[in-house]
């Protein structure tokens, strides 16, 4: 892979605020109340942002007992009409709701007076700033391991478009780490539908969490989302080196209590080894990664 402004050399992009935590398990904790097949938290935080269109809130809210740290990040809005009364700096309570395959927030209250907030996402979807290097990272040729257990190198893809993000397979929460999956998948089932589709391009789901996802654990998992071994892969390797490969693609993660703290990373990388764009949340991204993809592949020579 030519690297003259390679994935491993990413400069400063936006703000970590989008991480969060993830309980091992979380059925039945006390801080939880039962509806169903869904769980349903108490919370309370500060509007960063309010973002009527798209129905969502991003709020910077306290710790949510038995569920999740004290953090900033985005939640989906069902009823548009709790959006009406709120702004940008507002003290608010709220429901978190969770079931399977989705989350949302309810119930939204004002609890005080606004404060002045700055706006917690301005820089959250733009591309990343990347400076040329002639420097050719080792990481790039260093051997990981796939879910067969194959080695697999960076630079094994050179000429192909990659899409990278940063998993664990045991996130419960289906908003987190399984969409970033579902994106994947979605986005592999476009393209291989698509009549004339570039065929160099492919797929890397990354574990932080190696002590666990191992090759066969990753296998299993792959599967369960139908991926396409022709084009999308999952690595594994040593701790130290996925921290170094998490690093130099602006991938921050802590392990506390048996938690996972991280925060979202989606790279899409050109087929000359530039990085194209990044996309710092979780939601469903599988369109604009296809679109993306397509770009992607359809370079070729690009000047440092």
């Amino acid at each position: 892979m030519t690297v003259s402004a390679p994935l491993l050399q990413i400069l400063a992009l936006a703000e970590c605020l989008l991480s969060f935590t993830t309980p091992a398990a979380w059925a039945d904790s006390p801080g939880a109340a039962s509806a169903g097949d869904t769980k349903v938290f108490s919370a309370t935080g500060r509007v960063r942002e309010v973002k009527a269109a798209e129905r969502t809130l991003v709020i910077e809210h306290d710790a949510i007992t038995n569920y999740m740290s004290a953090m900033t990040m985005p939640f989906h809005v069902k009823n548009a009409g709790e959006l009406a009364d709120v702004k940008n700096g507002d003290p608010i309570s709220f429901q978190l709701h969770v079931t399977e395959t989705e989350s949302w927030i309810d119930h939204i209250v004002r609890t005080g007076p606004a404060q002045a907030t700055e706006n917690a996402t301005a820089h959250a979807t733009a591309p990343a700033a990347v400076q040329s290097s002639r420097l050719r990272n080792p990481l790039l040729d260093y051997a990981f391991t796939n879910e067969l257990g194959q080695p697999v190198r960076l630079s094994d893809f050179k000429g192909q478009a990659l899409a990278i993000t940063f998993f664990f397979t045991r996130c419960p929460i289906p908003d987190f780490c399984p969409r970033l999956s579902k994106n994947f998948q979605a986005a592999t089932q476009k393209l291989n539908g698509m009549a004339q589709a570039p065929t160099n391009w492919h797929f890397l789901s990354v574990t932080f969490d190696p002590e666990f996802d191992r090759p066969a654990v990753l296998k299993t998992y792959a599967e369960s989302y139908q991926y396409d071994p022709k084009h999308w892969t999952f690595l594994t390797g040593p701790a130290d080196k996925i921290r170094e490969l998490a690093a130099g693609s602006d991938v921050s993660y802590q392990t506390e209590n048996g938690l996972i703290n991280h925060n979202f990373r989606t790279l899409i990388i050109d087929a000359a080894g530039h990085l194209q764009m990044v996309f710092p949340t979780s939601g469903d991204l599988s369109d604009a990664i296809v679109s993306e993809m397509l770009k992607a592949a359809a370079v070729t020579n690009r000047s440092s």
